[in-house]
């Protein structure tokens, strides 16, 4: 039985991948969450275990990495300041790096992005390329995945696009021309399975992407089309989209774009071929549109029903 820490397993990407394992079989899970409540979509799984931590602790860190036999690192924020960037993509990976060299785990698997690297124009993308730097020098037995935007059920992406669709009779979009080869949250999960289950994995970078590159406003339309919403589309001018993303900063709460998020498109996001892929690990993705007929269909037809029981 193989004993696996997943930190931020209690995520969107975190929910799948612990599923998988347990329809495996042979792991024991561990699951830190600062709230429990976080995690209670997990809590019924069979052979996971969920531990009420902090993992920015350095000491909670180390109880929790105590007698694993492999940790998969999923922490990530898409929105910040450059401190908050600064902590969760590079000084986390160095404690969970330091934690792992004192507890005598050596298997590390850790989900970056496409696109990153030091020079690269978001502080997103660079404070991932020093999180895998920091990595890349510990020691470890490495496995460094590098996804397109993730899609599914739960997502912000497409799922985000489906629903303004059906608020709004014009969608005013930012980035309309950027590129995307969004990849479904499953295929990322199997590819994280694969990477625990096969030691081959060790010290190689993957880039996880779906079968298909387009621009944004490909990818927005199809949303609308899934979700039985399509709105015509109105392509922002640079300056309009910068300026739209700094209103959006000042709204409350988190913003649904930034402008850090905008200079991250200034960078396609898709595969360079550099790197081995999903076929590597034996995956073929599936695309978007046959993922989405699954389920944004089925939702469609139940809020229908809802519409006219309501006699609307």
């Amino acid at each position: 039985m193989k004993r696996v820490l997943i930190l931020g397993g209690s995520g969107f990407v975190g929910r799948s991948l612990c599923q998988q394992l347990v329809r495996q079989g042979g792991f024991e899970i561990t699951v830190p969450t600062r709230r429990l409540r976080d995690a209670q979509a997990l809590q019924l799984l069979p052979g996971l275990c969920i531990r009420q931590a902090q993992v920015s602790d350095e000491a909670q860190l180390r109880q929790l990495l105590a007698g694993q036999d492999a940790v998969v690192n999923l922490i990530a924020i898409l929105q910040g300041s450059s401190d908050a960037f600064q902590q969760v993509h590079v000084e986390l990976p160095r404690r969970i790096a330091a934690a792992c060299r004192a507890e005598g785990v050596e298997r590390l698997v850790h989900v970056s992005a496409l696109g990153v690297g030091e020079q690269a124009p978001s502080r997103y993308l660079r404070s991932k390329a020093a999180g895998e730097a920091v990595l890349q020098r510990a020691g470890l037995a490495l496995s460094l995945l590098r996804p397109s935007v993730i899609f599914g059920r739960d997502d912000r992406f497409l799922n985000l696009f489906a629903r303004l669709q059906a608020l709004f009779p014009l969608l005013p979009l930012a980035g309309a021309l950027a590129q995307f080869q969004p990849v479904w949250v499953e295929d990322v999960a199997a590819a994280l399975r694969a990477c625990l289950n096969d030691p081959a994995t060790i010290d190689q970078h993957y880039e996880i992407a779906g079968p298909e590159a387009a621009p944004l406003a490909h990818w927005v339309r199809l949303a609308g089309q899934m979700s039985g919403h399509p709105r015509p589309l109105l392509p922002l001018p640079e300056a309009a989209a910068w300026l739209q993303a700094l209103m959006m900063e000042c709204l409350p709460g988190e913003p649904l774009m930034s402008r850090d998020n905008l200079a991250s498109m200034q960078l396609p996001n898709v595969a360079t071929g550099q790197w081995p892929g999903l076929a590597a690990l034996g995956i073929r993705p599936r695309s978007a549109a046959s993922v989405l007929s699954d389920y944004m269909q089925g939702e469609q037809t139940q809020q229908n029903d809802w519409r006219r029981r309501a006699g609307r």
